[in-house]
């Protein structure tokens, strides 16, 4: 799929990421496709945590943040560990931040709040630990679809 980001709001995201994770040991990923293949986002969200793997990360804290572009659907999913240590409303109350903004189509700005929301959990239940914390995860955007062409 073509980006729907330009160069600066890439880099925007990739740099919110990078400013959540400094406090933490926890991992964030954000996944932009086109159209989102099954009923409910949340599943799809699930899937692509898996094929990003996502799950993989030593203290189980890893959140994805997706969103299909066009079919303009959203939801934000976290690992295991930061489920059990957030509050029971804090995905929806994330989610619906974002919403918020998207509904006034700041689309980046939207998921910079809710990336920030995350790193404050993840930093809560999660602090870096400079001897132990690695960046276990690419903390670029990743998207669904057609892969790009070498030379895009």
């Amino acid at each position: 799929m073509k980006s729907p980001l330009t160069p600066a709001q890439d880099a925007a995201l990739v740099a919110a990421i990078r400013q959540a994770e400094i406090t933490t040991s926890g991992e964030i990923r954000v996944h932009i496709e086109d159209n989102c293949p099954t009923p409910e986002p949340l599943d799809r969200a699930a899937q692509v945590f898996g094929e990003l793997d996502m799950h993989k990360t030593a203290a189980r804290n890893g959140v994805l943040f997706y969103l299909a572009w066009q079919s303009r659907q959203f939801a934000v999913v976290g690992d295991s560990a930061i489920n059990a240590a957030v509050p029971d409303d804090f995905w929806e109350t994330t989610k619906e931040a974002v919403l918020n903004q998207f509904r006034h189509e700041n689309y980046v700005l939207g998921l910079e709040h809710g990336i920030k929301m995350v790193g404050e959990q993840l930093k809560r239940y999660f602090p870096y630990d400079a001897a132990t914390d690695q960046n276990e995860l690419d903390d670029s955007i990743s998207f669904g679809g057609q892969k790009p062409s070498s030379d895009a």
